[in-house]
């Protein structure tokens, strides 16, 4: 009898055992990685489910709302809801939540709550647990409103507007395509008054877009409510030139190896010159891009240029922006790319002066552009200077119009001694001849800053009327930009 006794002590505290650890179990992990803080007019639900060594037995999602629950996705009632199994125990929730998808959703506060079980060490207990997340509905678009007057855009070629958007905390700018130009608070350019939402914006129109891309103003609020508004009075194409650039043996030796040294995150054939000539000439070209795209990023918000930029004085115009190139090696067509900037050359290892006013955000090797400086003149413009054969400044200082900030070389993608030059818009390439004309300075920036009410222009133009030259017709030539090939 006491044998009997102990062994049923012993199933006892098994079983007991396995209770405590059946309840020790991981109950599941729940992430909720979509709306992050509002949800509009339309919107998505995005819930990760993990089930460590078990399987989900349950996952409920609500929302709440004054009082009020609406049923989202169950297993049972997936709804609207696509779920995707992710591997690893992991299971992927996504559903439209926005005023479209729930008539009932009012303005306001509103929590997200997620609850999920799964079953525990042979089935013994049930595992649960609970996530929730709290959030605006705005339904309300917000409002945008173009202030300034005459915009008009060359291919190629950059513009700037200043408009309202409300409220002061919306993301705003201008769009063009599918490319978004950033607003900035319009004090930064000197407009006084203190009003928040009063912003400045430049942006482009790129070589390769089409001319008919639409260009609007837009106002976009964290609930993705958005509000838009046409202002382009009109749009001027500019022919672009279309070149042959004939590539040889020494050429290849020359400028391979010293650009591929340059750049371990590209693979190519250390014995094959003409290979490493397609690498640098397309993948470092194109890594390159996204390097100045994220280091004109850093751009302040306040206008540091003051009147035109400077063009290298007495050079002579080698290449010009947006040439079409093909390159040609023992009489065949190998590759084809386009040189978005100036070509300068004059003598060698000439001075190189700083275009405008502003803050160096790069002075170091970059790719085909060999020694390069970047400077920021602010808003999101800034002057790229490549193939130096020195640098005399450094990231993060400040230059004035006409410092010496290096010599002229031969340095990267460069057949000879000479500067390559251009423009950005928030590390995209413009025409450079526009920045160099005072009229189009004048017309395009100070005359709209000047009629918003600036109390003195930040970028020291002279006042002028919109000229048929600038706005109409394009850019005025600079006398000493030579012909434009």
């Amino acid at each position: 009898m006491r044998w009997l006794l102990g062994l049923l002590v012993l199933c006892l505290v098994a079983v007991g055992g396995l209770w405590v650890a059946a309840g020790r179990g991981t109950p599941p992990a729940l992430e909720i990685t979509k709306p992050d803080r509002a949800v509009g007019q339309k919107a998505d639900l995005e819930v990760v489910a993990t089930s460590p060594a078990g399987t989900l037995t349950n996952l409920n999602i609500v929302l709440e709302q004054h009082g009020t629950e609406t049923a989202l996705f169950s297993l049972a009632d997936p709804q609207e809801a696509s779920v995707t199994d992710l591997g690893d125990g992991r299971t992927k929730v996504v559903r439209p939540i926005g005023k479209t998808a729930i008539p009932a959703l009012q303005e306001g506060p509103a929590t997200i709550v997620v609850s999920a079980t799964r079953k525990s060490l042979l089935g013994l207990r049930t595992l649960s647990s609970r996530a929730s997340r709290d959030v605006q509905v705005r339904l309300a678009p917000p409002a945008v409103a173009v202030l300034s007057t005459h915009h008009y855009i060359n291919h190629g070629g950059a513009e700037m507007v200043i408009y309202r958007a409300t409220p002061a905390d919306v993301t705003s700018g201008v769009r063009v395509g599918d490319i978004e130009y950033p607003g900035f608070p319009a004090v930064g350019a000197g407009i006084t008054g203190g009003d928040p939402n009063l912003k400045v914006a430049f942006f482009a129109l790129l070589h390769n877009q089409d001319l008919r891309t639409p260009i609007v103003a837009f106002a976009r609020d964290d609930a993705g409510n958005e509000a838009t508004a046409s202002f382009i009075d009109n749009v001027f194409e500019k022919p672009f030139k279309k070149s042959q650039i004939p590539i040889d043996d020494r050429f290849l030796q020359r400028v391979v190896p010293d650009i591929l040294a340059h750049s371990p995150e590209v693979s190519a054939p250390a014995d094959d010159l003409l290979k490493g000539f397609l690498v640098a000439n397309g993948e470092v070209r194109r890594l390159n891009a996204e390097k100045i795209t994220q280091l004109t990023a850093a751009t302040a918000p306040a206008l540091l240029f003051k009147g035109p930029f400077i063009q290298l004085g007495n050079s002579k115009v080698e290449a010009s922006f947006a040439d079409d190139r093909t390159y040609v090696y023992e009489g065949k067509a190998i590759d084809r790319q386009t040189h978005l900037g100036f070509d300068l050359a004059r003598t060698a290892h000439v001075e190189i002066l700083a275009a405008n006013d502003g803050k160096v955000l790069n002075a170091s090797w970059l790719g085909i552009y060999g020694n390069c400086v970047i400077i920021d003149h602010g808003m999101g413009i800034a002057s790229l200077y490549g193939h130096l054969s020195s640098i005399d400044v450094k990231v993060g200082d400040s230059v004035t119009r006409g410092q010496v900030i290096g010599r002229s070389g031969a340095t990267g993608m460069a057949g000879g001694d000479h500067l390559h030059f251009t423009m950005l818009v928030h590390g995209q390439p413009v025409n450079p001849v526009e920045w160099w004309d005072s009229h189009w300075i004048s017309d395009r920036i100070d005359r709209k800053l000047r009629e918003a009410g600036a109390s003195s222009v930040a970028t020291g133009g002279q006042p002028s009327r919109p000229s048929p030259r600038a706005t109409a017709g394009g850019p005025r030539r600079n006398k000493r930009a030579g012909r434009v090939q």
